[in-house]
């Protein structure tokens, strides 16, 4: 079955030798060893653009998983998201080997300033021509307070109430410090910009104050395209607030559908179109001509998993201890200040149980989303079957064993779903946001909450942005 919306991909990675799939970077075939060189990135970029996917989103986690075993050793022993660089250094060199892939970068706003990450963002959306996102998040490991200086992480529901005070000074800087013609580059009259249209932010807020001038000038979308992974039911209201893309999870159709509604329900609820919003689900996908040569690489790749690195990886994310469960017991769900809406999915949403043991395999039940193993029209059939049946947009590809995963994808998966008419042969020109949104404008849309710090043009006065 076709569908009448345009498919669309991300390819979801890490700058660390393992993500979602603990142990894989110690396969024989695997790049993900050189995840700190440049040459690694730039090639993964061009595979990427290759295939026409929208972008690569970069996952990035602040702190260590230590709450396997009530020690880092394991995640330490296994590279589980460790070492880890930062993402944002790497994204110029990607964009100068491209021009029209978008680059979604995590980072944490909990240990931020508002001042500074906006000039970062602005920085990057500059150096891409207007292809940069924002993935925001409030981190959930108590280990990457502890390395900040406190005692421990923001509550769960704190961190949010702190991100909406965040992102209230962002649009401040982003949108309503400089008119869209304060820079003049006027070599003759030697005047860079014309002070009487940039203005002063002053932000008094619960958690954070600003009180400057953004030192940015307007880049191509002011405010990056905003990503983001909230899913429980504090988180998926934030997002339906602030998100134009939000990437998902769920292992079953009924739960990932479910999310999917509750999401546009509350867009829709605000004011914004609930359409208004980009959502991807996280998809592992091995693919080969055939069906059974995709079913050995499954075997294959499944030899080189990590078990208890994966479970750290659980353990860090749900905030529960797996070291102490056998591996035929059920996860139980426990309120933590982690990722509740994976502990909701594998418990409260869950139709039966989801045993420990299985949660750290390649599998569907370990994969925690769409997991699909087949030929390119078997592959094509099923990630058609649950964008169809849960009103997804697209998907996250997870890494797997790099680059011959994605080549996979790109080389086989890709024709195929061009051939049924669900995926584009060319890119769209614009920026991130005009590419996911077609048909508008580079800024936020009018009913976006950020828009409201959007300052008119006026022909003099300076002024202060509240």
């Amino acid at each position: 079955m076709s569908r009448s919306r345009e498919l669309r991909f991300n390819a979801f990675s890490m700058t660390a030798p393992s993500h979602n799939w603990a142990g894989l970077w110690s396969h024989p075939r695997d790049a993900s060893i050189n995840y700190n060189t440049l040459d690694y990135w730039v090639e993964y970029a061009r595979i990427a653009e290759r295939g026409l996917l929208d972008g690569i989103f970069l996952a990035d986690v602040f702190g260590v998983y230590d709450v396997f075993g009530g020690n880092p050793n394991t995640a330490v022993t296994h590279g589980v998201q460790l070492p880890n660089a930062e993402p944002a250094l790497i994204v110029s060199a990607m964009a100068l080997v491209t021009k029209h892939l978008g680059f979604g970068i995590t980072s944490n706003l909990t240990f931020e300033h508002p001042y500074q990450l906006a000039r970062r963002f602005s920085t990057l959306d500059h150096l891409t021509g207007g292809r940069i996102g924002w993935n925001i998040v409030t981190g959930y490991l108590d280990s990457g307070a502890r390395g900040m200086g406190f005692a421990s992480g923001r509550a769960h529901d704190d961190r949010y109430d702190a991100a909406e005070d965040f992102l209230a000074a962002v649009y401040k800087l982003w949108e309503g410090s400089w008119e869209d013609d304060a820079v003049r580059r006027d070599r003759d009259g030697r005047v860079f910009t014309d002070p009487a249209k940039v203005h002063a932010v002053r932000h008094e807020g619960p958690y954070y104050r600003v009180d400057g001038i953004h030192l940015a000038e307007p880049s191509p979308q002011r405010t990056p395209l905003l990503y983001q992974a909230g899913a429980s039911k504090r988180g998926r209201a934030f997002a339906a607030k602030h998100a134009e893309a939000i990437f998902l999870n769920g292992q079953t159709k009924p739960i990932l559908a479910r999310t999917v509604r509750e999401i546009r329900t509350a867009a829709k609820e605000l004011g914004r179109d609930p359409y208004d919003i980009r959502l991807f689900a996280g998809a592992t996908v091995i693919v080969a001509p055939t069906r059974a040569e995709a079913n050995d690489i499954l075997d294959d790749y499944r030899r080189y998993v990590d078990q208890s690195g994966q479970l750290a990886l659980l353990s860090g994310w749900t905030g529960i201890d797996f070291s102490t469960y056998r591996p035929d017991q059920a996860v139980q769900y426990v309120e933590s200040n982690a990722i509740q809406s994976m502990v909701e999915n594998f418990t409260l949403r869950s139709e039966q149980p989801v045993r420990i043991g299985d949660l750290a395999t390649l599998s569907r039940v370990g994969a925690r989303s769409p997991f699909v193993v087949g030929s390119p029209q078997d592959v094509a059939d099923e990630l058609i079957a649950w964008a169809d049946e849960t009103d997804v947009d697209g998907f996250n590809l997870f890494r797997l064993v790099m680059p011959e995963s994605l080549n996979g994808f790109v080389d086989l998966v890709v024709p195929e779903l061009q051939s049924r008419g669900v995926y584009k042969t060319a890119y769209r020109q614009g920026t991130l946001r005009e590419k996911l949104f077609p048909g508008r404008d580079a800024s936020l849309h009018p009913t976006h909450p950020g828009a409201n710090f959007r300052r008119p043009a006026s022909p003099a006065g300076n002024a202060v942005a509240r």
